[in-house]
């Protein structure tokens, strides 16, 4: 398989205070991994690394062979809390189109965006919905809302903030079973700050905690886990979806 993200002995500081150290892992295309650690473990600095917002102070860091920055327009990110006003008038449909921005496009939306878009909202099962006031659905149909402006752009790469945060037990079965689809055509990276629960349909777990650990998710023990997070009570929970 063709490497999508490649840390080389990555070293990373914030006023001389180590986030990273000689942090090396790789994901490949049609790979599924979790990005899991502690709070303050440097998750978000990896993160920041793939999206070519910060360079690291030594080492290297790959993305589809090349620098970050330049292969951006290849990655789709969705964040954990998607700040919006509830009194601004958008509507579903205009939230997704925003997938479309920066691609070259003209200010105005063409056929192929609304396309693109109106496609993205099947993938995610809202077709229905795309009409509706954004500030009006659940956290669970928001949350699908965002993947579908992030896919809506064809990205090979996604990454996910804390994708399950705020949204129930069956929005969270409804996620996986996206995910799982969307995999077949693009590598996903969940980020999360608990260890506690790994869903089966990821390939690989990487655990942060300023140095970098790939684990097979079966793999993960209780050792490990309190070798992470550096206290005996957290367990794991295997999902079966």
């Amino acid at each position: 398989m063709d490497s999508v993200v490649c840390f080389t002995d990555v070293t990373f500081a914030y006023d001389l205070v180590p986030v990273l150290k000689n942090a090396s892992f790789e994901i490949n295309s049609r790979d599924m991994v979790a990005l899991v650690g502690p709070n303050g473990g440097g998750k978000t600095t990896v993160l920041r690394l793939i999206l070519g917002l910060i360079r690291p102070n030594a080492g290297k860091v790959r993305v589809f062979g090349a620098m970050p920055r330049k292969v951006r327009h290849r990655i789709a990110y969705v964040p954990q809390h998607a700040r919006y006003d509830s009194k601004f008038p958008a509507d579903v449909m205009d939230v997704v189109l925003m997938g479309r921005l920066g691609r070259g496009h003209a200010p105005r939306y063409s056929g192929a965006d609304r396309e693109a878009a109106a496609a993205a909202l099947h993938d995610v099962g809202l077709s229905g919905h795309k009409h509706r006031s954004f500030g009006e659905l659940s956290g669970g149909q928001r949350q699908r809302v965002l993947i579908a402006r992030a896919i809506t752009a064809s990205p090979e790469l996604l990454l996910m903030d804390e994708p399950t945060a705020n949204i129930d037990t069956p929005s969270e079965n409804q996620l996986y079973q996206l995910l799982q689809q969307f995999n077949e055509r693009m590598a996903v990276v969940l980020v999360s700050h608990d260890i506690g629960v790994v869903p089966h349909i990821l390939s690989r777990v990487i655990c942060v905690n300023r140095t970098v650990a790939s684990h097979q998710s079966s793999e993960l023990t209780g050792d490990i886990i309190t070798e992470l997070y550096g206290h005996e009570h957290m367990h794991m929970v295997h999902h079966d979806h």
